[in-house]
């Protein structure tokens, strides 16, 4: 059942199930096994050796995340532990005033942090949790605030771990230059653009549709209760010793580390640019040293003052690798679900592949189907790397490996690459949504389920602007219609939701 539509049986299992039946866990599991009995030919045993093969495989590949995931874990904790947290959201609520304020605070530090998605997701939800939730701002939209601005930030960030990887998913041979056309893709990448505005639009008007509506309606008096517990937990517990100046300062070194790490990696210290550093990094590997050594730098900072003490200091060992079990557990899941339908077994995107490279299709409206294309395989397989990497060589050879049709070449692929991220943001068993429910401390599927609306909406506008490009071979005409055509829409619902609430009694 290899390369055949029965490769995109497994992961539709596993995402229909997790939305029906909100057990992300179970549901990725069953999704996974459906898909080892398709590859063995329901041979029970072999099946269950085959997950566990592919289980022990990805979790090997993707070490360094997990390492990451729990080191930064470690570092959460011991800023609640030293009362930095506290300190921090005391702070922030003197100072940022309105919801709006926070929903923006919220999105700029996340626009700030373009060097890497994973390092976005988790550490603006570390560092802005205390503030939403003081403002009122339900986690499921903290987690859409979180996602919206890490991907699509990173995949128009010139110096980002995406850049590199769009790069190397050129085939050998070409004439092309990896890095030039990544530059040239940035303005058409509609999704990544278009989900911005969205957000901004959203924020500016304090608006809500959809499921995040009546998910923010819901938990609003859920709120009341948390603070009353809060408030209690001081009453009990005296305030501890640490500073905003404890929360701010580790974080800015995290940062600074994690970008030195990757130039590290990336061999600055062999010669190399700084574009040609970051384009050549290890960006998990990087992540684990600037973490570690965050880690050794905040014990210098705490230990000494004691702000904590050193057996609080070695209690967040645990406490932090405990918090982030459940989202390791989510991961793991989701890398065998996406092996499962790898290359090496079941092959989804070589199905996908055979489809797209055996079509007759006219190359005016080839952007808008590659668009369409790469959405559902990154939504069906939770990756948007694996989907270009297998999406992009085919687009160089339809429109020339020598750059003959360079202008189709440039919006075909940012078709890809908006294709992918707006599938990889409406999957659940995608890494970057995982990791943005994680930070956020949100329900996993609650966050998926008031995004999804979202991500459609901006799809849709995407989809028209692609036809609209690819038709006149135009992608600044593509970009500035499905830009309007959002912002209609947006207008509509919000004047719409204006008069019903005038309605209201």
């Amino acid at each position: 059942m290899q390369e055949t539509v029965w490769a995109l049986v497994p992961a539709i299992v596993a995402i229909a199930l997790a939305l029906l039946t909100k057990e992300v866990y179970i549901s990725l599991l069953i999704g996974i096994l459906s898909g080892a009995l398709f590859f063995t030919n329901f041979h029970l045993l072999d099946s269950i050796d085959t997950t566990f093969q592919i289980m022990s495989q990805k979790v090997g590949e993707n070490t360094n995340i997990l390492v990451f995931l729990v080191l930064l874990g470690m570092l959460v904790a011991l800023m609640k532990k030293s009362g930095a947290s506290r300190a921090y959201g005391e702070w922030a609520s003197a100072s940022i005033k309105t919801k709006r304020g926070a929903s923006f605070a919220t999105m700029g530090l996340g626009s700030l942090i373009f060097v890497d998605d994973y390092f976005n997701c988790l550490t603006v939800g570390t560092v802005m949790r205390p503030v939403t939730d003081r403002h009122r701002i339900s986690r499921a939209k903290l987690a859409y605030i979180i996602d919206a601005t890490a991907a699509p930030i990173c995949i128009i960030a010139p110096i980002s771990s995406w850049a590199a990887a769009v790069g190397s998913s050129l085939p050998e041979g070409s004439a092309v230059d990896g890095f030039s056309l990544f530059l040239q893709t940035i303005p058409f990448n509609l999704y990544a653009l278009l989900t911005i505005v969205m957000v901004v639009f959203l924020l500016a008007c304090n608006f809500d549709f959809g499921r995040m509506k009546k998910y923010e309606e819901k938990h609003q008096k859920e709120f009341e209760e948390k603070q009353k517990a809060r408030e209690q937990i001081v009453q009990e517990h005296p305030p501890k010793k640490g500073r905003v100046f404890d929360l701010v300062v580790p974080i800015a070194v995290l940062i600074l580390l994690c970008i030195l790490a990757m130039l590290y990696t990336g061999g600055i210290l062999e010669g190399k640019s700084v574009v040609e550093a970051f384009a050549n990094c290890n960006s998990s590997l990087s992540l684990v040293y600037g973490s570690f050594f965050t880690i050794l730098f905040v014990f210098v900072l705490y230990i000494p003052r004691r702000v904590i003490t050193f057996h609080q200091f070695s209690e967040s060992i645990t406490e932090g690798f405990q918090a982030m079990v459940p989202a390791i557990l989510i991961l793991t899941l989701a890398w065998t679900l996406s092996g499962v339908c790898g290359a090496d077994y079941l092959n989804a995107g070589g199905f996908v592949s055979q489809l797209v490279d055996g079509s007759a299709l006219a190359q005016s409206i080839l952007p808008a189907v590659f668009f369409l294309v790469s959405a559902f395989l990154a939504f069906a397989t939770g990756t948007s790397w694996g989907t270009f990497g297998i999406l992009i060589p085919i687009a160089v050879v339809i429109f020339g490996a020598d750059g003959s049709q360079m202008q189709m070449l440039v919006l075909t692929v940012a078709a890809i690459l908006a294709g992918a991220v707006c599938g990889d943001h409406m999957s659940p068993i995608s890494d970057t949504t995982i990791l943005s429910s994680t930070g956020a401390d949100c329900n996993h599927i609650e966050h998926v389920s008031t995004q999804i609306p979202y991500a459609l909406l901006v799809a849709a506008c995407c989809f028209a602007g692609y036809l609209l490009a690819g038709v006149t071979q135009n992608g600044w005409l593509g970009l500035l219609f499905s830009g309007a055509l959002l912002l209609v829409i947006l207008t509509v619902l919000y004047r719409r939701s204006l008069s019903l609430k005038k309605k209201q009694p």
